[in-house]
């Protein structure tokens, strides 16, 4: 199929429409992320996903990262009020903040102010990187990610959405999991979503190997989301890789991008490419579950 007149993402996405089917099981459905927005939305996504001010390693782990089909899966719209956890150096955030400028608005909870001289300095390169770019990121609203509450964050009527990438295994290591998933869903309005992209244990895996490998069984994040009070909306394989056998000396770190074993089989693991990863959607309740 030809696109010629559509951003490069945008042809990508549509083009993917056509060999993914939607699946039908158990009442769930796993799908190629995409339905969920309007083609005006879908378009201004794909604007944002091609946009000129990324940086160019980021834009490099596009294909990997499928970032127009898995913000498409979330429903994230243009008038969207949305918290991004732990955005790092902003992968993300450099989609989501010109998304979102216009009608929407952009939380990004971050790294304690106070934390660890670690934490700090993560913090402070993230602030920069919004100072530097007010056109794109002048409306980015700059707080605390939390590990039982909120503190510095509260959209007035709640988010509409709270999303996640790759995070999970760290709060399951500092021993939060449950804590944070509450303050999601305190600060999400009824019939808000929360996101979640995350390293995709095989089933059954214990805790101790989730907290040396970085893989988490889907199975136990959907349980802990749902004792938060959470309804388990859908699925999507889009972020899927067959290829992780997941079972590498380092740990999901063993791939790209870290690639923490260095020279040590590195062609080995940039043929895999990153992680296989579970992309799930789960939604706050218009009557309190909890």
């Amino acid at each position: 199929m030809n696109f010629p007149a559509l951003p490069s993402s945008l042809r990508r996405f549509v083009a993917s429409l056509a060999l993914l089917p939607l699946v039908f099981a158990a009442g769930v459905v796993q799908a190629q992320a995409g339905d969920a927005l309007p083609p005006r939305a879908t378009a201004a996504l794909a604007a944002a996903v091609d946009g000129a001010h990324r940086s160019p390693a980021y834009r490099a782990r596009d294909g990997a990262r499928h970032p127009l089909e898995t913000l498409a899966f979330f429903g994230i719209r243009p008038d969207s009020t949305v918290i991004e956890i732990a955005p790092g150096g902003g992968w993300y955030t450099e989609i989501l903040a010109p998304y979102l400028h216009d009608h929407g608005r952009l939380y990004a909870a971050h790294e304690p102010a106070d934390g660890s001289p670690g934490q700090q300095r993560a913090r402070t390169a993230f602030r920069d990187k919004l100072a530097r770019d007010p056109k794109v990121y002048g409306r980015v609203v700059l707080g605390t990610m939390p590990t039982s509450a909120f503190t510095d964050i509260r959209p007035p009527g709640g988010a509409d959405a709270v999303l996640t990438f790759r995070n999970i295994h760290n709060w399951i290591e500092d021993g939060h999991f449950d804590e944070s998933l509450r303050a999601f869903y305190d600060v999400l309005k009824p019939g808000g979503v929360l996101g979640v992209e995350e390293h995709r244990a095989p089933a059954g895996t214990s805790l101790a190997r989730v907290i040396a490998s970085g893989y988490v069984p889907q199975e136990l994040v959907i349980e802990r989301a749902k004792a938060a009070g959470f309804v388990f909306a859908g699925s999507s394989e889009v972020n899927a890789n067959p290829r992780d056998t997941k079972d590498h000396a380092n740990g999901v770190w063993s791939l790209p991008p870290t690639l923490r074993g260095g020279e040590v089989d590195r062609a080995k693991y940039q043929a895999i490419g990153e992680s296989d990863r579970m992309t799930l959607k789960f939604v706050k309740p218009l009557r309190p579950s909890r």
